[in-house]
């Protein structure tokens, strides 16, 4: 993915899994990433704590048109 921007942060990986499955479903290409919040306080396991959603810089526009009908954000 080329001119990526963190499109919103969620909490948990379970808000970021609903996040990318809405996307996906409107065709959206998105991943997560672990955000720096706190960098070690889960001893290097990224798998806990807030995650970035992350998109393409022209899908940024139509992710958060999408995130705003289907999850009322």
């Amino acid at each position: 993915m080329d001119d990526l921007v963190v499109l919103q942060t969620v909490s948990t990986p379970t808000e970021a899994a609903v996040v990318l499955g809405v996307l996906s479903e409107a065709g959206i290409d998105s991943y997560d990433r672990p955000t720096n919040f706190a960098a070690g306080a889960a001893d290097g396991l990224t798998v806990l704590g807030p995650r970035d959603i992350v998109v393409r810089a022209e899908d940024a526009e139509a992710a958060r048109a999408t995130l705003a009908e289907r999850l009322s954000l």
